[in-house]
């Protein structure tokens, strides 16, 4: 289970490992050599003395070229005690894996993703016997994945894209196309993906209108993050039966994303809007209005017939 932005920013390259050596190759153009296997490493740097040194996620590419040792690095915030760590961790790996250590730190913050990628230089000016060039994915570069189909063709790096832009007036594109991308691809990874996202949504409204986009797909219903609206189905299902239980759950939860997206937004919705949205029974006809939400500019544009 991922318990924050932090750990999610990192560990998607666990659960997809070629994710980072095409977010080098693509999004930062750095001719990294293409992977015949990557394996993940032991992240514990500690050594016999009790201070604890782990790097956040550490895989080993076997390429034509060598072996590379991968080492990232989640970074919420500005730290220099954090930046002063990663020489070390460097040359750590390199003496113990005989390997050559790449350092790519990962963030979701503009200011940050400056500050790491700044040189770390060690000596005097004009002789630095030790230089740290990190590679750093962030808000800047990452690409922005706000269509459907562009995020079928390539879901983990959509998922890297919602992870980096996750607010901001794109997000509720973002996070629309990538719902429906995830539907492509088999439910035990989509479902490892969206808790990611989860994980990584810092803004309340973005991560509401994620949950809610989750809960109206049905395969994710076995997933935690849908446990509230299930639970809630069960027990309408008590009264009405259990069928009748869940199908009222989608619609409510399908109702309360379209709100939530206009609300997100900054489009105000008013009392009827609202009571329309909310009293709509077609599950067909919510899906159209979601989608027309992230990109309408007033509420009244959802009831216009195409």
């Amino acid at each position: 289970m991922v318990g924050s932005s932090y750990e999610a920013l990192h560990r998607i390259f666990q659960k997809d490992p070629t994710l980072l050596t095409k977010a080098l190759q693509k999004v930062l153009h750095v001719p990294f050599p293409e992977p015949r296997e990557i394996a993940a490493l032991n992240v514990d740097l500690t050594e016999i003395e009790p201070v604890e040194r782990r790097v956040d996620t550490l895989l080993r590419a076997e390429t034509d070229e060598g072996t590379y040792l991968l080492v990232v690095e989640s970074q919420g915030k500005t730290d220099e005690r954090k930046r002063g760590s990663w020489p070390y961790y460097l040359s750590y790996l390199y003496e113990k894996y005989r390997c050559e250590p790449v350092l790519i730190v990962i963030t979701q913050s503009s200011r940050t993703a400056q500050w790491a990628s700044r040189p770390i230089r060690l000596g005097f000016p004009g002789w630095e016997p030790l230089t740290v060039r990190p590679l750093v994915l962030g808000p800047d570069n990452v690409p922005v994945i706000a269509d459907e189909r562009q995020a079928e063709k390539d879901v983990p790096l959509a998922v890297l894209s919602a992870m980096t832009h996750g607010r901001g007036p794109q997000a509720p594109a973002i996070l629309e196309s990538l719902a429906a991308a995830l539907r492509t691809i088999d439910p035990d990874s989509a479902a490892v993906f969206v808790q990611f996202i989860d994980s990584c949504l810092t803004d309340p409204q973005a991560k509401q209108m994620w949950r809610d986009l989750m809960t109206a797909i049905q395969y994710f219903w076995r997933h935690p993050l849908a446990e509230q609206v299930r639970e809630e189905g069960r027990e309408q299902g008590r009264e009405q039966g259990l069928e009748q239980g869940l199908e009222q759950g989608r619609l409510e939860a399908k109702a309360e994303m379209v709100l939530h997206v206009l609300e997100w937004r900054g489009i105000p919705v008013s009392g009827a809007v609202r009571d329309r949205v909310s009293a709509c029974t077609d599950l067909d006809q919510l899906e159209v209005w979601a989608q027309r939400a992230v990109h309408a500019t007033d509420a009244a544009e959802l009831f216009v017939e195409a």
